[in-house]
């Protein structure tokens, strides 16, 4: 079985708490016709480099019924900078117009099969996913960006055709596995697109 969720598999549910001081599951984003998870974290250069690109497509989508929901599954005990109250603080200080979800037991970063951070998940109204893997082509050098993936994939969900690319490679760190070496990867962990 593949470790990362493939075409066509349905969302998995989570209950998680954001930095709103909310908790949130699956059901919570029933009235959003599009959602897209993505897992993210508070010190990787690859996110904090990309993250205002982030900004101008979720502020784009957003009007156009797509949902977005960050999910930090990085161990604190491998980073504390990636511990929940860092992410309050992030929060505060970015106002990034997205839920930041906190998967501390990281069990949702297995169940989706995140690979890195930044790493990306649209799903359909049917909550079944069209779209893994990369936003952008650079995510560290964003004045080297040559394609959005994320964008048209989303673009052709909203316009009715199959997804032109609906697998690319996540671009960035590796998750952060509590007990384990910063690099290491699940064994079953490879790439998307060969």
């Amino acid at each position: 079985m593949p470790f990362t969720l493939q075409i066509g598999d349905a969302a998995k549910d989570f209950n998680l708490p954001a930095t709103d001081g909310n908790t949130y599951s699956l059901d919570n984003f029933e009235d959003s016709k599009f959602l897209v998870i993505f897992f993210t974290c508070n010190h990787c250069p690859y996110v904090i480099n990309s993250d205002e690109i982030t900004r101008k497509t979720v502020e784009k989508y957003s009007e156009l019924r797509f949902k977005f929901v960050g999910i930090n599954s990085n161990s604190k005990n491998t980073y504390a900078d990636d511990n929940f109250d860092h992410m309050v603080a992030r929060m505060n200080e970015k106002k990034f117009p997205w839920l930041y979800l906190y998967d501390e037991s990281q069990e949702i970063a297995f169940s989706y099969g995140a690979l890195r951070t930044p790493h990306f998940y649209v799903f359909d109204q049917n909550r079944k996913l069209v779209y893994t893997g990369r936003a952008v082509d650079s995510p560290r050098d964003p004045a080297k960006i040559t394609v959005n993936d994320l964008e048209n994939a989303m673009d052709d969900l909203l316009g009715g055709r199959n997804v032109r690319t609906s697998l690319t490679n996540p671009i960035g760190c590796n998750v952060k596995w509590d007990g384990k070496d910063p690099h290491w990867m699940p064994a079953d962990a490879c790439d998307l697109v060969f």
